[in-house]
């Protein structure tokens, strides 16, 4: 059976797009530019040709272009005129476009092309911060809203992780290290949202230093054990859902009693960060907002 999403809401295609559903209706009743299906109680939907048009409208109308002027292009004139206004300014809007498309319809071929497009032109790490973390921030909200499946989620997110790991393999195999301190990576119990930290392992491996990637779902006495085999070391958490907001603190007093001592620390980084109680506890405990702050704290 074929379970490809193939029909969308108008609040569908506002989550996906970032077009207010009514403006959505004011460019289709004043500008034909959609073809909405219609069920027997007048409630519209639309198809894959639809989302994919609203999606380049979206970006030439972002790149100055009046939404008149779109509604008089052919449909074969509009992905025409995308590709030939892509530029530096404007090549992220597009490429989480096709990025979410290629989510929708599982297309891994789509996410290939795209993925390598962008390569051509930009780094690795460039491709990251402006398009992959922007997309997963995108994949929260659309999951929240019932637009996206976790399936779905799943999917683009695997294809994420081969990349990482893909360039993470290029920089860690060295002869020498920075011997100054170590990086042990890891998810807290329960946690599986792990991009990030993967991320942040492949620019800690980049700046040369050695880490210890152990993953998601990781309980503290597991941390205990590296203890007899390393000083200095920097362990990194990222939590996004765990632990809960309610036990946040004092499962970061746990990890400072019990697996920090004089040479060690522990970096946290995640939504759920934001309830950490930093005045409870010493300055071995440092948290941050973003991916970039961290790395440029290395």
């Amino acid at each position: 059976m074929n379970n490809i999403k193939s029909v969308f809401s108008i609040k569908d295609l506002e989550n996906l797009s970032g077009i207010k559903a009514h403006t959505i209706r004011i460019w289709e009743k004043r500008y034909k530019v959609l073809e909405p299906m219609r069920t027997e109680t007048n409630i519209r939907l639309y198809d894959i040709a639809n989302l994919q048009k609203l999606l380049n409208i979206t970006l030439l109308h972002k790149h100055g272009y009046k939404i008149s002027n779109i509604a008089k292009l052919s449909k074969e004139r509009i992905p025409e005129l995308v590709n030939e206004i892509i530029t530096d300014k404007s090549f992220k809007n597009q490429a989480i476009s096709s990025f979410k498309m290629a989510m929708i319809n599982f297309d891994q071929t789509l996410f290939m092309t795209t993925y390598n497009n962008l390569l051509a032109e930009k780094s690795f790490r460039e491709v990251f911060y402006e398009v992959f973390l922007p997309l997963v921030n995108e994949m929260g909200l659309l999951w929240q809203t019932d637009t996206i499946s976790p399936a779905h989620e799943h999917f683009i997110s695997y294809l994420i992780k081969q990349k990482i790991l893909s360039e993470t393999e290029k920089v860690q195999v060295r002869e020498h290290y920075k011997t100054n301190r170590i990086f042990v990576l890891y998810l807290p119990l329960h946690e599986i949202h792990e991009l990030g930290l993967m991320f942040i392992n492949y620019e800690i491996l980049s700046q040369g230093y050695k880490t210890i990637y152990l993953g998601s779902n990781i309980p503290i006495f597991c941390l205990k054990d590296l203890k007899r085999y390393f000083d200095n070391i920097t362990y990194i958490s990222y939590m996004t859902v765990e632990p809960k907001i309610s036990e946040i603190n004092n499962y970061i007093k746990k990890v400072e009693e019990e697996i920090l001592d004089e040479t060690s620390q522990l970096w946290t980084i995640g939504r759920a960060t934001q309830y950490i109680e930093s005045h409870l506890f010493s300055s071995k405990i440092t948290t941050f907002n973003s991916i970039k702050g961290l790395v440029d704290n290395l």
